[in-house]
Order: structure tokens, then sequence, then C-alpha cells
């Protein structure tokens, strides 16, 4: 199934390519539309789609550029261009940017089907060849391939003198000046049972293939496979703004290209922005240390040292409790690691106190007291470093009675084991995260109080929060489970479903009062959302 988002500023034409096309018989979904490309980039940014179909002339940004500035970020998506304008200067500047179709309205669906159907064999081309592992394992056997690789991992590891470095970067046309850099690693790992080794290994082989070759068209970076699997990014940036808005696009990327495969999870991880090139090693240590807490990680995740929010709160440490209660021990490995679990983690964590148990069964209460007392240390310790009191905040599990009353049987064990990873988790989520909480209820307030306006787009969400569009999405998505999109929809239809419970107004009417540029488009997503039509809703209350 390919994606198809479409823009063009007159009515008639959204609706007739919406409604007289039969998308799914056709192996195509419609994801989207809008009706000037200035809103479109904002959504592109969020859906990404396979295939962009976009009119030649609209107000703001008109087809052309927004087709020019698709390609720049989002280069696997194909586009089509509609345009009424039988100009030869119009198609030749549409040629060279890289349009896979050009059509002259009027066109019939079956014209508009053809096309798509033309850019999907050319999708399906570029993945095949672009995931075919031979090639890439070619490549990197290049000798000029290995010298940047050499030169950028003495780099990022500070194995050699920075004069050495920057004649051998001259000498390979590695430009790396710049005024900040700021470090991606994203490490790739299958999904699957050890039964499916080799499918497994399979599916991680052509989603890095993939990766290889996406990432050598981004203009802001350097990049290189380190091991097999670890795909690491040096990025620059003139300003903070340009570095992180380029970092975190090319992130989302990255997860996206993952996503799309089967059998594959990435996690991305953000080192700490720094100011000189000599000062690329602390960004890509500070990325590997979130990387190395990472690794039972089910699903796709943006980690940036910058979301982290631990701050100066780290770098303190707290006397001894009071006598009778725990003491807490220093340099735990544990508390690193709670610091960046996410709660799908607690049950791997669980697993892994287990097997230690149930290698010494005849030792049970022993060994689990143990690993009990070990996890309420680190707890402790990772809850005063955050600048709590585990003493107010939770004291009953610090009292002997609480590890007793847990060590009786194997399940009692578990649920309190959870218990106490649960509680720290969601009260380091609360302080780690404490600026983006604030991020998300004013982004949340914003569009409550927006939702009617049709320009409240991605993009004026993140600017009203002071957030890059990239980093707000990343962000937005992780916290709420949710795109801004799917949000910003769900928020226009649950007030569509209101107005329609409590009013008599048209439905013309309720779709222009809830954001919405067109009837016909706002009863498609509401049906979509809800499976009925507005006036099917309205029959059933």
């Amino acid at each position: 199934m390919y994606s198809v988002f479409v823009v063009d500023d007159e009515p008639i034409v959204l609706e007739g390519i919406r409604s007289k096309i039969d998308w799914e018989s056709s192996g195509f979904s419609f994801v989207g539309e809008a009706s000037d490309g200035e809103i479109a980039l904002s959504m592109l940014h969020e859906l990404k789609p396979d295939i962009l179909i976009t009119d030649i002339k609209m107000p703001f940004m008109d087809g052309l550029q927004l087709s020019q500035a698709i390609k720049r970020i989002q280069p696997w998506i194909k586009i089509i261009i509609l345009s009424g304008h039988d100009e030869f200067d119009y198609a030749k500047k549409a040629i060279s940017i890289g349009i896979e179709d050009y059509l002259l309205k009027p066109f019939t669906p079956d014209e508009l089907l053809a096309s798509m159907n033309k850019a999907a064999q050319q999708i399906d081309r570029e993945r095949k060849q672009l995931s075919d592992i031979s090639r890439l394992k070619e490549e990197l056997k290049t000798t000029a391939a290995l010298k940047k690789k050499e030169v950028l991992i003495n780099l990022v590891h500070g194995s050699e003198d920075l004069a050495t470095l920057m004649q051998k970067c001259q000498e390979l046309n590695i430009n790396l000046i710049s005024r900040f850099y700021k470090v991606l690693i994203s490490r790739i790992k299958s999904t699957g049972s050890t039964d499916d080794a080799g499918e497994n290994m399979q599916a991680q082989q052509e989603v890095c293939s993939l990766l290889n070759s996406y990432s050598s068209s981004w203009d802001q970076a350097e990049c290189f496979f380190h091991h097999s699997n670890l795909l690491v990014c040096i990025f620059k940036g003139s300003t903070k703004e340009e570095l992180e808005e380029n970092i975190f696009h090319a992130a989302k990327t990255v997860a996206h290209i993952t996503a799309k495969n089967v059998g594959c999870t990435v996690t991305c991880a953000i080192g700490k922005t720094v100011e000189h090139l000599s000062q690329v090693g602390i960004s890509y240590a500070d990325a590997k240390n979130i990387l190395s807490h990472e690794n039972n990680a089910s699903q796709n995740r943006i980690i940036s040292s910058d979301d982290l929010e631990m701050g100066d709160a780290l770098q303190t440490e707290t006397s001894s409790s009071e006598s009778g209660l725990l003491e807490l021990k220093e340099n735990d490995p544990l508390v690193d690691r709670l610091k960046y679990a996410g709660k799908n983690d607690i049950s791997a964590i669980i697993e892994e106190s287990m097997v230690l148990i149930r290698k010494n069964p005849d030792q049970f209460k022993l060994f689990a007291s143990y690993l009990l007392v070990d996890m309420i240390f680190s707890v402790s310790k990772l809850v005063e470093k955050l600048g709590g009191d585990i003493k107010t905040l939770r004291p009953e599990i610090l009292q002997r009675k609480f590890v007793d009353d847990a060590v009786q049987d194997e399940d009692d064990f578990k649920q309190k084991l959870e218990q106490v990873l649960s509680f720290v988790v969601e009260y380091r989520d609360s302080k780690m995260t404490g600026k983006y909480g604030d991020v998300i209820l004013k982004a949340k307030r914003f569009i409550e109080e927006h939702y009617a306006d049709q320009n409240t787009t991605l993009t004026t969400v993140a600017k009203e929060v002071a957030m890059s569009p990239n980093h707000f999405s990343a962000i937005f998505s992780q916290e709420c489970n949710t795109t801004f999109i799917e949000y910003l929809t769900n928020v226009r239809i649950e007030n569509a479903k209101r107005l329609i419970r409590s009013t008599e107004m048209k439905g013309y009417d309720i779709a222009y009062e809830c954001g919405f540029s067109d009837p016909h488009y706002f009863s498609y997503i509401f049906k979509k959302n809800t499976g009925m039509s507005p006036r099917e809703y309205k029959l059933s209350l």
C-alpha cells in the first residue's frame, strides 16, 4: 500500500481526486490534503507519504517551491505535478527538480491512476536497488569510502590530532567547517525470534543499506556505519536552531525508514551540541552513553541528551540515609540504566533479575531479597539525584517488611519489582521531561484554543512553544503516543461531534467551524475516524 498526499487550491480538484479513485482496491491510501504548499509542507513533515500530488499554481507556496523543499528533506517522496498551464518552462523546471510525472488539467481518474502506478513502480525499483546488500558491501570496500570512514572514526574517538585530521579532510573533500556540531547515532536491531536468525539479519542489513543510501544525500552531515548496525552522523550547523532542526529531521527519517521494514527497530541517540570540531568526540560519547542504557528498547525511539533534563541534578550526590533505613550505594550501574529506561523496558529488567533466581531455585528467598534490596538502592539513588526524597515519596519500600513480604513466592516478588520500577520511571519522567510536560501542556492548550483556525499546523504550534518543528514533532509523538496531525485531527473531530450533538448547524458550517477548509474532506475524515458520516452520526443519536 502506497500513501498519497494531495495539494491543490481548487476544492473541486481535491474532491475529484479523493472521491473518484478507488483507493483500497488500487493499492494506494489517501492520507491527507492541503489547499496550499505552506500548510502542506508542515503536514508532509509528519505524514511522510510515498507520493505527493500537487498543483503547480497555488498561493503562498506554489507546487514547484513545495517540490524543491520536499526533494531536499524527504527525497524518497515521488511527486506528480498537476497544471492547467501548458507551458514548456514549467515542465522543464519540474523535470530539473526531479518530478516523476507532469499531468495537464483536465485529467481523468484513469490518467492519474496510471501516473500513480508509474510512481509506485519507481518506488519499488529504488527500494530494491537501495536495499541491495551486496551493493552496500561493495560501496563500503571502495578506497575513498574506507579512507573517509577512517578519518571520521578518528574524529569521533579523538585518536588523531586536529591538524592532521583537517589535512586529510581537505584531501578527501570532506567539509567539516562549521559553527556548531552534534552527533546522531542510530542503532538498528532486528526484533524477530532466534529461530529466524537468518531472516532477521537479512532485514537488518536491508534497513542499513537503505539508510546508507539516504544518509549520503544529507548536505549538513557526514555519515558512516560503525560496525554493521550503527549509523553515525556528524551534523553541522551555522546556528543551534538550524542544527537542531536538521538532526531531528534526520532522526525522524531514520525512524520512518526503519518502521517501513517489519522486523527491525531503531534507537536514535542525539549527543549534546558542541562548538568546536575538536569537541565532536564529546557529543559522540554522549550519544553512545544514551545507547548503552537502551539495549532492550522494543520500539523506535529518539532520545536527545538535551531532552533528558538531568543537568546539574545528576552531578549532585546526597548523603546516606538515616539510621535504620537502607543506605545508598555509589557508582551504581543500574542507576544509569534507569535514567533512560522506558516503561516497556520494565518487564525486561524483571526477567533479567529472574535469571539469577531461577539458577538458584533452592535459595529463592536469599537471592530475591538481595536483588530487591539492590533495586531499592538504585531507585532511591535516582530519586535523590532528581531532587526527591524517597523517605517522603515511598517510605514503605525502605522498610524491611516490604522486602520480607515480597519474597514469599515468585509472583509476589515480580509484582513488588514492577511496583518499584514503575514508580521510579514515572517519577523520573515527571522530572526529566518537566519542561516538555509544560511544552506539551502549552501546545495542547493552544490547539484547544485555535483548532478552528485552518492555519493551525505543526509549524505554527511549534513556533508557539519556541521549538523547531521537527524537534517538537518528535517530542510530541513520544510524550503523547500519537502524532501531532493525529492529535489535531482528533480534537477537530471531537468538537465536530459535540456540535452535531448540541446544535442544528449544517455540515458545511461545522466543517469550517472545526478548522476544515473543505466540507467534503471533513466528511471523508469524519467517516475515516468514526466509521460513520456526519449525517449517520446525527441519526444514531
